[in-house]
């Protein structure tokens, strides 16, 4: 590993970089955990359920046979508030347009409240079509430009207006080309239609820009909704949210004498006005509210030298719990890539540290609940830190180990962001790996996982792992297993623990995160945001508590 050593030296000068030791992961825990988080017992995880009460206690039972310590000032568990709303939403019914529209709940439309309130009403709201519903002042780019929505329904295009460009980064175009932007993000694009006081907000489904198929949205945004019991009950967020189908957003449209192929042209260039649609929505869900407490389950391995700096590890334990039932009758997702594996590999990392030298910094393995409803556990650990984030070096996060053999290359979501990017790729080189761009840069995933919320509040996270160049098949067989995964598993009864996996690749890619986890543990640099990354501002402000 000397070799390693000096390229993480060369690579990152701030950094003391050790001879990082291989860290000892092997398959029979990664098997044998992701097995039992994703068996039917754990009835998909599911935050608020007793099958995420087994999780958290499986967990936790885990961690302290390796020898983790408890990690929340002697407590091995941090609550995060949330709440669950159950609707039962009527239909999404056009009027005004040549005939009545009713657009039908799960075929057409799925809408949701996160208002804690008993019945939620939109009636009769004029809709607007406000392009990609993005107001960027960095861009000079404003979707809401001279509009006042209070009270109406707005509805958007998913994703960044330069997504279909060929090529991605900064140089690309004003949203990056190819990889989305957070303005791409639907969350953001709910966020601003609430700045500007809209009463609805539907984001138009379209695949490709989407990342997954309309069985996904069926799949992750019907039944129960869990969010953050917030002090404002929900009151800051758009009274419905929902997403829409394509074909019924044409047909939308066409009631309002309009078409979609040509808004979309339209809105793809800077100056585009909004469009005012003759027609008015109105729907109304019940809704039945209950409260409950999920659990942050947190491990680590204390630093002897400088234990009030820490360096985190996460991945999330929390799936859908029951679904739709598929064809074969099955209505549990149990989530075994997503993210059993995860977890497995969080619990290996765990006890690689814990079995080793004992590290300079303190060592945080957070396995953390409610990703799947908007990275809710790790929002609330950023927002009500156990360890200052000031003094948080950095972090990796895991979610979804590659199960299907090694790969020549490794893929660093949103790379080129921080000094975590530059010792990925030094691990990799020594690895004997080369540093791929992302297959899928328009999917947003550096905005999808439970990285983004420690990222967004500046520290320096890095989301990495096998690219799609296979040793065994190369690219093709790469990329194929990636899209059969996307259509076909992904957030479905079918995401199920296979005994006939591959782990080796994710061996690789564990002992990437232990090599780079590491090197931050038995150092005394600080990984910083590059020149233009969206966060470097934000750290800078906290940076007298890092000297």
């Amino acid at each position: 590993m000397k070799r390693l050593a000096c390229l993480l030296a060369l690579a990152t000068p701030a950094f003391a970089a050790p001879s990082v030791a291989p860290s000892g992961i092997s398959e029979v825990s990664l098997r044998a955990d992701t097995a039992m988080l994703a068996s039917d017992g754990f009835e998909g995880r599911k935050p608020g359920t007793p099958g995420g009460d087994k999780a958290v206690a499986f967990i936790t039972q885990r961690m302290a046979a390796m020898g983790l310590k408890p990690g929340n000032h002697g407590s091995w568990t941090q609550d995060v508030p949330l709440v669950t709303i159950t609707t039962a939403p009527t239909p999404l019914v056009l009027a005004g347009g040549a005939s009545l529209l009713t657009l039908a709940y799960g075929t057409d439309v799925v809408l949701w409240t996160k208002r804690q309130a008993p019945t939620q009403a939109l009636t009769a709201s004029p809709v607007v079509f406000v392009g990609y519903g993005i107001t960027a002042p960095d861009k000079g780019w404003d979707d809401y430009a001279g509009l006042d929505v209070r009270g109406k329904t707005v509805i958007f295009l998913v994703n960044d207006p330069d997504w279909q460009t060929k090529a991605a980064g900064k140089d690309a175009g004003a949203f990056e080309g190819r990889a989305m932007t957070y303005y791409g993000r639907y969350t953001y694009k709910f966020e601003e239609a609430a700045r500007h006081g809209a009463a609805a907000a539907f984001v138009i489904h379209d695949t490709e820009p989407a990342g997954y198929p309309w069985g996904v949205i069926t799949t992750s945004w019907t039944g129960p909704q869990i969010d953050l019991d917030s002090p404002d009950k929900g009151a800051g967020r758009v009274g419905v949210e929902g997403w829409i189908t394509r074909a019924a957003a044409e047909r939308m449209l066409a009631a309002g004498g309009k078409d979609l192929a040509a808004l979309t042209k339209a809105a793809q260039t800077k100056g585009f006005h909004a469009e005012r649609l003759p027609i008015t929505a109105s729907a109304s869900l019940a809704n039945t509210i209950s409260r409950s407490a999920s659990k942050n389950v947190i491990g680590i391995v204390p630093g002897k030298r400088a234990p009030d700096q820490t360096v985190l590890f996460t991945a999330h334990w929390d799936h859908l719990g029951r679904c739709p039932v598929d064809k074969t009758g099955d209505d549990i997702c149990n989530g075994a890539v997503d993210n059993a594996t995860g977890v497995a590999g969080l619990l290996a990392l765990g006890q690689a540290f814990a079995a080793g030298p004992k590290p300079a910094r303190t060592v945080v393995f957070a396995a953390v609940t409610g990703e799947e409803s908007g990275l809710l556990g790790s929002r609330w650990y950023a927002e009500h830190p156990v360890f200052p984030l000031a003094t948080t070096a950095g972090g990796v996060n895991m979610d979804g180990l590659n199960v299907g053999g090694r790969t020549r290359d490794v893929t660093i979501s949103g790379g080129g962001k921080s000094d975590l990017d530059t010792m990925a790729t030094a691990v990799a080189k020594a690895q004997g790996r080369t540093i791929a761009p992302e297959s899928s840069p328009e999917k947003g995933g550096y905005f999808r996982s439970d990285h983004f919320s420690l990222a967004k509040l500046g520290v320096p996270m890095l989301r990495a792992g096998s690219g799609t160049d296979r040793v065994d098949g190369g690219t093709a067989a790469g990329q194929a297993a990636a899209d059969d995964y996307t259509a076909h598993r992904y957030h479905q009864p079918s995401d199920n623990y296979d005994p006939q996996w591959n782990w080796a690749g994710a061996v690789e890619d564990l002992d990437l995160y232990y090599a780079v986890g590491r090197t931050l543990a038995d150092g005394s640099g600080w990984p910083a945001w590059y020149a233009g990354a969206e966060f470097k501002a934000l750290r800078e402000t906290s940076a007298d508590a890092r000297r």
